[in-house]
């Protein structure tokens, strides 16, 4: 743009804030506010795209800011600025406030913290601008003094739009804006992302369809990415035995404090908290100046963290997705991505935090450690070096949300024709399909289930008596799930949290699963106290987890690149060439050096040389070992997912016998009946009508857990179904079949096809099949492509001696708790202490008997029942215990109480444990807490 033109974006702006400008020291827009301010300034309605770090908060306010200063006083609220993030809303209060002062514009926030007397104050005397969230916009146009306030907003500025846009919380804030128009009347409205696939639907889905300008800065010439496994070295050979882990982690971890301590301020993004929590204890085993931060930390710890990374007192800070929206932590020169993103959207979003300055080159790298993540990560970095970003998904039609917003448009309205609620709703863009008699049912299932009342004669909606309960316990569309704590029994503590989807759909008494790097067992599921008790695996090196996270879907467009990849080497390969001229060819396509190229081709070359087909994206191969069957097929999670369960059913309707599934973003993979060939499946894959994959796929999850759990969601939003807790819930499978004829069933359905599903494009890889466009070959046995796909976590465990970290926790565990010791000789002594301070022999200091019972801190009913002289069946029965307890410390000592003291572990067992293991201490305490799980499997014990 010319200079002329670079200094007419300012000059559309009023003297106030030219003048706050240059106090700011602003002399040169950056490319979105040279591009956008004028429109904005002119009032239109517009999205805009750019990267992290130019500016794009400035460019949506100032116009704003400026238009509030040209207008003069006013009473209510001027414009919100509608953020996903509380944390985003303390962010954006802080960089906006400095505005505010230099322009006489008050600013403030409300979100679900705010205390109700500010909410008042907010009420009583509204601030110009107000930062809050979707669901605090939800409860405010209930308010009547809000709603006065409500009604002079002239603008709405929606930050990190493509986050809500693809959600439910983004569907519902779609009519929320319709309901302020109600109010209000037009606003302007303005979008701000950093990557958006599809800007022009991302802008109807913003304005409601009302015409919306893009502003799109190319993010795509401003980044640049390196793919890199790291080569293992004999210094990590040392420092993986310093770190009790694999020698390919510690180079993992090498590689990153490598760049870390190559730049001045590094984020490091992992995909999962697990992951995070893993890494960042071996950042601590190695003094590394790094901190943590995701979302199962405090507000004060995570707070905490970025302000001292800001300040510079870190040099790195480890985060989850917690970290992908902007929240302002200063400046950033370097990205390191551990693992493939999994999408385009995420990497471009999580490098593009860095270098934030103007027409600074964003840099990240990604760290890889195996072929699957090698391939993927490839295809995203070249994908998003291209621009080639998904598409947003859309909720349109969610039930469950259009219910929620009519029982809105009654708590706003009191009374109001139910037309007019159908009206409102369809203006909103993922709703503007929605037809009259889907909207009727909706109501009447409201009715029913005495959310709202209906005057069908009038045609009217009002209030009920469950009407205002309702809509204050589901201002959010985020489910409401209950967590679980996870109790270690070893330490006896609290190690984290479980969400409910895992403990329903995954967690039963021998189930294993990753939780702060370690590998845990399940021994008990306490549905009363919503507590899992659990107990470290010993050997985690042979376990392979039942459940290890959900993960973020593969798109199917990076999957397909993935097969590419495959396609292009296989043949070369297989004409001869060796693994380092086939490996050059990808570092000049890709951004990769040779090294990694050559790692992760040798899988390939492998698979070439077991003359086995390549899976690649025109072919499928079905490969059979024993009872697994693997349907190798780079189409990403969905696809796949959808494929398996088809395959599933149909196969297990076949044989009457249940069909396990595991599908991932390339290989489906099933358990299946002795006599079930690959030729079974190949038979579904070609004879199954494209047609019916949609009904077929609505019976196999009739009876589903995935339904199950959908349904129960979506029900609470229905108000048909409170608080649901349990396995079973409040009897959820009878209310099933009562819900299967109702929009509660439908929206259950939809959601899971939504968020789970592909049919269209399985539907496409049917058909490809028949025309033979799409091949399908087989192999007897597990090929190289088959057997090594994405890691299940357990490079992130300690393989090493985590037998003796445990037996050192249980010990621990044991000398800190309690024992009340009493002598049955005298019965005058009685003194309660930690079992680490019981002496060798314990003995009485009254008679100096030896005869000590080693009793539970709150056993004084035994004590009493000892006393007793015309003692009832039960106390002769505690007595009796007391003596043989006794007996088995006067004969052991300490090691008696020891084994007492553990859960479970009465006199008999104790007398055993210590017979068995009387040299061995570490046999001592496995024995102790084998006994001890034994007992939880069995019986509750607290």
């Amino acid at each position: 743009m010319s200079e002329t033109g670079v200094v007419e974006a300012f000059t559309t702006l009023g003297p106030a804030v030219r003048d706050a400008l240059g106090a700011r020291g602003f002399t040169r827009p950056t490319e979105p506010q040279q591009r956008a301010i004028p429109p904005l300034v002119a009032g239109r309605d517009a999205l805009v795209v750019a990267p992290t770090g130019t500016g794009k908060t400035e460019t949506a306010m100032l116009p704003v800011l400026d238009a509030i200063a040209e207008s003069g006083e006013t009473f209510g609220i001027s414009a919100l600025y509608v953020t996903p993030l509380r944390a985003l809303n303390r962010d954006m209060r802080e960089r906006l406030d400095w505005w505010g002062e230099q322009l006489g514009i008050e600013i403030d926030v409300r979100h679900g913290d705010t205390t109700q007397y500010r909410r008042g104050q907010q009420a009583d005397d509204p601030p110009d601008v107000l930062v809050t969230t979707p669901e605090s916009l939800q409860a405010m146009l209930t308010g009547s003094k809000l709603r006065v306030a409500l009604s002079d907003v002239e603008h709405v500025v929606v930050d990190e739009v493509h986050e809500l846009a693809g959600s439910k919380r983004g569907a519902q804030l779609s009519v929320g804006l319709e309901r302020l128009v109600e109010v209000a009347g037009d606003f302007q409205r303005i979008g701000l992302s950093a990557t958006v696939g599809d800007p022009e639907e991302v802008g109807a889905f913003l304005t409601g369809g009302r015409g919306c300008e893009v502003v799109e800065v190319d993010i795509a010439s401003k980044v640049e990415f390196a793919v890199r496994e790291p080569e293992v070295t004999a210094a990590d050979e040392a420092t993986g035995n310093e770190l009790m882990t694999s020698a390919d982690m510690a180079s993992h971890v090498r590689a990153i404090l490598e760049l870390v301590e190559d730049h001045d301020s590094t984020l490091v993004f992992v995909n999962t908290r697990q992951t995070a929590e893993a890494l960042g204890s071996r950042f601590k085993e190695l003094d590394a100046n790094i901190g943590v931060h995701h979302g199962s930390l405090s507000k004060d710890a995570r707070i905490d963290v970025e302000d001292r990374f800001k300040a510079g007192d870190l040099d790195a800070l480890l985060c989850t997705s917690s970290m992908e929206l902007g929240i302002d932590v200063g400046r950033i020169d370097h990205v390191v991505q551990y693992q493939s993103p999994r999408e385009v959207a995420r990497l471009l979003q999580r490098v593009g935090r860095a270098g934030h300055r103007q027409d600074e080159v964003s840099r990240g790298t990604i760290i890889t450690g195996h072929p699957d993540d090698t391939f993927e990560a490839l295809a995203i970095a070249r994908r998003a070096a291209a621009g080639d970003v998904e598409v947003t998904q859309i909720h349109h039609g969610s039930l469950d949300t259009l219910a929620n917003q009519i029982v809105g448009c009654v708590m706003d309205d009191g009374e109001l024709p139910a037309r007019r609620a159908y009206e409102i709703c369809t203006r909103a863009y993922p709703f503007r399909d929605l037809d009259e008699e889907t909207f009727k049912e909706v109501v009447r299932e409201l009715h029913a289930n005495r959310v709202l009342y209906l005057d069908e004669d009038a045609d009217t909606l009002n209030k009920s008596g469950g009407t205002f309960q309702y809509f204050y316990a589901n201002l959010s569309m985020i489910p409401d799930e209950e967590t679980y704590e996870v109790y270690d029994m070893a330490r006896g503590r609290q190690i984290g949290t479980l969400d409910e989807r895992f403990v329903v759909n995954f967690a039963e008494p021998g189930a294993s699963f990753i939780q702060r790097g370690e590998m845990w067992r399940i021994a008990e599921i306490d549905e009363e106290e919503s507590r899992v008790r659990v107990s470290p695996i010993e050997d985690p090196t042979g376990e392979v987890p039942s459940w290890t996270g959900r993960e973020i879907p593969v798109p199917y467009e990076v999957a397909q690149e993935v097969g590419e990849i495959r396609g292009v080497a296989g043949p070369q390969f297989a004409a001869g060439a060796d693994t380092a001229s086939v490996a050059r060819e990808f570092t000049q396509r890709y951004p990769t050096d040779q090294y990694t190229a050559e790692q992760a081709l040798e899988q390939v070359e492998r698979h070439v040389d077991a003359d086995a087909p390549v899976p690649d994206q025109d072919t499928l191969v079905v490969e059979a070992h024993g009872n697994d069957i693997v349907v190798n097929a780079p189409f990403g999670h969905r696809v796949n997912e959808t494929l398996g369960r088809l395959l599933s059913a149909l196969l297990g309707q076949q044989t009457g016998s249940s069909v396990g599934l595991d599908a991932g973003p390339y290989r489906i993979e099933l358990e299946v009946p002795a006599k079930t060939s690959a030729t079974d499946v190949i038979d579904v894959l070609e004879t199954t009508d494209p047609a019916h994959v949609k009904p077929l796929l609505e019976l196999s999850l009739k009876k589903s857990d995935a339904l199950k759990f959908t349904l129960s969601h979506v029900a609470a939003k229905f108000g048909a179904l409170k608080r649901w807790k349990g396995r079973d819930g409040v009897g959820l499978n009878r209310v099933l079949a009562a819900l299967e004829d109702t929009p509660v069933y439908d929206e259950a359905i939809r959601e899971i096809f939504h968020r789970d599903l592909d049919v269209e494009r399985a539907r496409e890889i049917l058909e490809r099949i028949r025309s033979g466009d799409l091949a399908v070959e087989t192999h007897r046995g597990r090929t190289p492509i088959g057997v090594d796909g994405r890691s299940s976590g357990k490079e992130l465990l300690t393989p090493e001696n985590a037998d003796a970290s445990v037996v050192r926790a249980v010990k621990e565990r044991i000398a800190g708790d309690r024992v009340k010791l009493v002598c049955l000789n005298c019965l005058d002594y009685e003194h309660t202490t930690k079992v680490g301070r019981v002496r060798d022999q314990p003995q009485c200091p009254h008679c100096d008997s030896t005869r000590i019972a080693a009793l539970s801190p709150w056993a004084d009913d035994v004590v009493s029942a000892l006393k007793q002289d015309d003692k009832d069946p039960e106390e002769e029965k505690m007595t009796e215990r007391a003596y043989r307890n006794a007996s088995i410390v006067q004969t052991h000592g300490k090691k008696a109480v020891i084994a007492l003291t553990a859960r479970g572990v009465g006199p008999q067992n104790a007398a055993r444990v210590i017979n068995n293991h009387r040299e061995d201490e570490a046999d001592f305490y496995r024995d102790i807490l084998e006994r001890e799980r034994e007992y939880a499997r069995t019986k509750a014990f607290w």
